[in-house]
């Protein structure tokens, strides 16, 4: 039986798609059973649309404050598509600790730096400004504190000399759209478990590479 999913978006949805294209695949296990945006305006609810996915609009603006009225309105219609986990993908709604606390090792969300390095705005600019040599992209859970969750999968890129925060978030971009799926993939299949503030992975590969920039021959 297929996990169902619901994504939250409030923009274009780039992590979205790449969701919905994954979940396509007859083999995952997971299928996107909604997208819910907070914004009427969102350029996501189209591709989701136009990929035979059901789309629902919870306006946040008329709730201003009031977080938890527009997280009753959400809660009953993830209820009502009996909805399993969630995946956050540019949504721009902070919730309160008492909703996140419900989905607490069901909510997912991808943040473009590693994590715990450059949490919050500009990543990429924070990524540059500290001359770090890597940086990448992060899948966690959901915890009330900003961008803090326990880590379920990262992905890398070296950062160039020349690069600026628009090419290195392009590159980085690329490697946020191949770890979501399989961070879902791995929560879909119960391959993962939460031990305090950490998240282990069972019966995965064990990877050796090492990644070094810059080399020097």
């Amino acid at each position: 039986m297929k996990r169902r999913v619901a994504i939250l978006i409030s923009g274009r949805g780039s992590n979205m798609a790449a969701l919905i294209r994954a979940a396509a695949q007859p083999d995952f296990p997971a299928e996107i059973a909604v997208v819910i945006s907070n914004r009427g305006d969102a350029a996501g609810l189209q591709k989701a649309a136009e990929s035979g996915i059901a789309v629902e609009v919870i306006e946040s603006k008329p709730f201003g404050k009031d977080r938890a009225g527009f997280e009753a309105k959400l809660q009953a219609a993830l209820d009502a598509r009996g909805i399993e986990i969630i995946c956050l993908a540019g949504f721009m709604r902070l919730f309160t600790a008492e909703f996140v606390q419900h989905w607490y090792g069901r909510m997912l969300n991808i943040h473009p730096s590693l994590l715990p390095s450059f949490p919050g705005l500009d990543p990429h600019g924070q990524a540059l400004r500290a001359g770090v040599k890597l940086s990448g992209a992060t899948v966690h859970f959901v915890i009330p504190e900003t961008d803090a969750g326990p880590i379920v999968m990262q992905g890398a890129v070296v950062v160039r000399d020349d690069d600026t925060p628009e090419t290195l978030s392009t590159r980085i971009l690329g490697v946020e759209h191949r770890i979501y799926p399989e961070a879902l993939k791995l929560l879909a299949r119960d391959l993962v478990r939460l031990e305090g503030d950490l998240c282990r992975t069972t019966a995965t590969e064990q990877a050796d590479q090492v990644m070094i920039w810059p080399v020097v021959s």
